[in-house]
């Protein structure tokens, strides 16, 4: 997680986090820097749930495929997102990710259907801590549903980002702009 500012929702993360790892039986790993305060939020967090919660303050490419290929959630809790590539990597990995729905986030993540089986991930609308509370309590009811994370976790590996599955998309939206 990124936690250099408001943009990407660290403080939105910060508030319902105590809360999951209380009443959810939920552990977590963030790996991020940042802005002091929300630093020493997590560091904080961490010495309170220390069976619960892993706070890792570094920037290392390595590690965070390695935890992300190792996750069931990812969290992006982001105000505002042109593009992002985490929920795709997140996606391949198996991992389900639960966003913000806001620019690359909403393009790139459908929310589950339990009853149709389609979409790949948990999207919430409000940038604030009752969406992204809401975001992750979905995803974790599914969780708890064998049959519906299964299929979720499936939807996601299966998705397809690649060029040679978009292109033709801007290719049929040139066209419609050119007028031809």
């Amino acid at each position: 997680m990124c936690i250099r500012d408001r943009q990407k929702g660290i403080d939105l993360f910060e508030a319902v986090l105590p809360e999951m790892l209380r009443d959810q039986d939920a552990r977590c790993v963030v790996l991020g820097t940042g802005e002091p305060p929300y630093t020493a939020a997590m560091r904080a967090l961490a010495e309170e749930w220390p069976d619960r919660l892993a706070f890792i303050e570094a920037y290392d490419d390595r590690m965070s495929h390695r935890i992300l290929a190792g996750s069931d959630l990812f969290v992006i809790p982001s105000r505002y997102e042109p593009c992002g590539l985490t929920q795709l990597y997140a996606l391949r990995y198996g991992t389900v990710p639960v966003v913000r729905q806001t620019g690359g986030l909403a393009d790139s993540i459908q929310h589950f259907d339990p009853a149709t089986g389609e979409g790949n991930g948990s999207v919430f609308e409000d940038a604030n801590a009752d969406g992204l509370r809401w975001g992750l309590t979905t995803a974790l009811d599914w969780y708890r549903d064998p049959d519906a994370w299964s299929r979720l976790v499936a939807n996601g590996m299966s998705a397809d980002f690649s060029w040679h599955h978009q292109a033709p998309q801007y290719e049929k939206l040139y066209r419609t702009l050119a007028g031809k």
